[in-house]
């Protein structure tokens, strides 16, 4: 056999696990995922900006986002309460159920009421929104890790990731255009079947053949031990503690540039056409070839060594703004560090959820991907709010990125380490392993 078809059958072996049963159904639940956001994001901004509600009371809005970042609190009811009548379907299917008919009346009760009416009761709606869609968050989370096999976590991830970015950009889309022929109410009423695709995915595909039940819950010890069992079962790990430090660290420099580009944009001088075509058009299908590769290097080179490759490949997309920042204004300049960004991004979202994935057990699935992903985004999101703006200021744009470059090694430096002492194998729980593997740990 030729070196040229040995190549082509390996890339061909790559790819296919794209088309198995699992990281398609990965991809349906991703664009239920995605659609609970959209409708609380620009297209609630739009409508209220529509509807001439004050710009203040316009951004007060943005706290129903902040729900999505304390779903690490209910969380542990998904694992552990069984849900009355339906739960015989299993645990998993009957809370996507649950969870999606939920998002659906939370969808339905904003479309319902009036911002111009009752602007208080717009909030609780959006926060209603903001709940539902974190509770379908967790849910669906813990269905994905657990229908696909260890091999399959990079594909599953990123067809996840596909899947959300249709599903958000597709929902907030067809918002604005059904709103513009039928009215708002209208609007949101359709996007609500947004969350049947994960919903049926779950009554086609079954429950997870991985899934494990914890222990039964019954009385206040056992109540309390759901709750504190995952994050025990975790820190009873080898380097957990370095790990969850990993988890802190990791996404800093990231989370501080990628808020400030539009503000490097404006004060660079291009227009809003430059924005939407480089920004906005490029920058989506860069984004979305990195995920097709991340998911590809996370089959080819495993966990470990695309997890590393993503993160220096997210540094130095900080670098680049750098870059960007130091040459001026360049369509060419622009062009070359929103793609790299993105591309770095779709990477980078694949490898380290993938990776995220394979640290929970499978019994406390839902608990523990809720708690990782909560934390993190946590210090970057803090330090992005309070200090990304002043930090401009007082530096400038160059060394400002320049400080999220800095701020990005340490994460790559402590996963080398780790990777290093063994502590990435020793750290992941049943989620990773296989058969008598997962039986063992």
């Amino acid at each position: 056999m030729t070196d040229v078809t040995q190549g082509r059958r390996s890339w061909a072996d790559a790819v296919k696990p794209y088309a198995e049963k699992a990281p398609l159904a990965a991809f349906f639940l991703g664009i239920s995922s995605g659609f609970p956001f959209a409708m609380i994001g620009a297209t609630l901004t739009t409508r209220l900006a529509q509807d001439g509600i004050d710009k203040k009371a316009v951004t007060a809005f943005t706290l129903a986002f902040l729900v999505y970042n304390l779903k690490w609190i209910w969380a542990w009811i998904v694992d552990g309460v069984r849900v009355p009548l339906i739960g015989r379907l299993g645990q998993r299917v009957s809370w996507l159920l649950i969870a999606g008919a939920l998002s659906i009346l939370a969808v339905v009760n904003l479309a319902l009421v009036d911002p111009t009416t009752s602007l208080l009761q717009t909030a609780y709606a959006a926060i209603l929104v903001g709940f539902a869609g974190a509770t379908y968050d967790i849910v669906i989370d813990a269905y994905r890790i657990e229908i696909l096999e260890p091999r399959q976590l990079g594909i599953g991830s990123g067809m996840s990731q596909y899947g959300w970015r249709i599903g958000s950009v597709a929902a907030g889309s067809l918002a604005l255009v059904l709103a513009a022929r039928i009215g708002w109410h209208g609007a949101y009423l359709a996007c609500a079947v947004f969350a049947l695709p994960a919903m049926l995915t779950g009554l086609i595909v079954g429950e997870p053949a991985r899934h494990r039940e914890a222990a039964s819950r019954r009385g206040l010890a056992e109540v309390w031990q759901s709750i504190a069992g995952p994050l025990a079962e975790f820190f009873r790990r080898r380097g957990a503690f370095l790990v969850l430090l990993f988890i802190l660290l990791h996404k800093i420099g990231d989370t501080l540039a990628n808020l400030t580009f539009r503000l490097l944009f404006d004060d660079m001088g291009y227009s809003n056409d430059e924005i939407a075509i480089y920004d906005v058009g490029m920058g989506f299908w860069a984004y979305l070839v990195g995920i097709f590769i991340g998911g590809i290097l996370y089959a080819r080179l495993g966990m470990k060594r695309s997890v590393l490759i993503s993160l220096v490949l997210m540094c130095v997309s900080n670098f680049s703004f750098a870059a960007l920042a130091a040459l001026g204004k360049s369509n060419w300049g622009m062009a070359g560090a929103i793609g790299f960004e993105n591309f770095a991004s779709g990477i980078g979202g694949v490898t380290v959820v993938a990776y995220f994935s394979a640290l929970c057990d499978l019994r406390f699935t839902a608990s523990q991907y809720a708690l990782i992903s909560a934390a993190a985004s946590i210090v970057g999101r803090f330090l992005t709010g309070t200090t990304a703006g002043a930090l401009i200021e007082r530096f400038g744009y160059v060394d400002f990125y320049l400080l999220t470059t800095a701020l990005a090694v340490p994460g790559i430096l402590l996963f080398w380490l780790m990777m290093r002492a063994g502590l990435i194998d020793a750290s992941v729980g049943t989620a990773a392993k296989t058969g008598k593997d997962q039986h063992a740990a």
